[in-house]
């Protein structure tokens, strides 16, 4: 299938909305996250990507400002999260077309470092790694250490270790790690 991916419109809104109702099988949690992450003040701008197939979007990546509290001073880093795709279009190299997309904005940013929780047997394909590894810290002990995943980009320097910090709407919308 022939995809386009773009920087999310307003215009997207709704039907970014409709896609991660439909992958994460829930219509209030991500797409409020979503939506608080879109309008929270932030020190980076928020990276939000659109995959369309026919004009139709498809697929959803977004990456937000957060921080690493390393022992020099504060670094400003991104977070992936959500990656969501249509279930009509899973399966077909999508996610990852969308997380090389993102990483590259991320990487034109001079951003150092891409967090996320997640899938590792997925996000390792994409060249994610477990964030333990090079000394960072989670934010949580919710979040299994495998989840705890980086991927570090050309700004990245070895002196950046330290604990992962999410903005506070990840907090407030209790959207940090396992529950249940």
């Amino acid at each position: 299938m022939d995809y386009a991916i773009r920087a999310e419109t307003a215009a997207d809104h709704v039907a970014v909305r409709a896609v991660h109702t439909l992958a994460f099988g829930d219509a209030e949690r991500v797409p409020a996250l979503v939506e608080a992450l879109r309008a929270a003040p932030a020190a980076l701008p928020v990276v939000s990507l659109v995959a369309t197939h026919e004009d139709r979007v498809v697929g959803h990546v977004l990456l937000s400002a957060c921080r690493l509290d390393a022992p020099a001073r504060l670094v400003d880093v991104h977070s992936l999260s959500p990656l969501g795709v249509h279930p009509d279009h899973q399966g077909r190299g999508l996610g990852g077309r969308l997380i090389a997309a993102a990483l590259a904005a991320a990487d034109g940013q001079g951003v150092p470092l891409v967090f996320l929780e997640g899938d590792p047997g997925y996000y390792a394909r994409h060249g994610f790694v477990r964030a333990g590894g090079m000394d960072l810290r989670s934010p949580s002990l919710r979040i299994p250490d495998p989840a705890f995943q980086v991927y570090p980009l050309a700004a990245y320097e070895p002196w950046m270790t330290g604990t992962f910090v999410y903005s506070d709407v990840f907090w407030a919308l209790d959207c940090v790690g396992l529950r249940g």
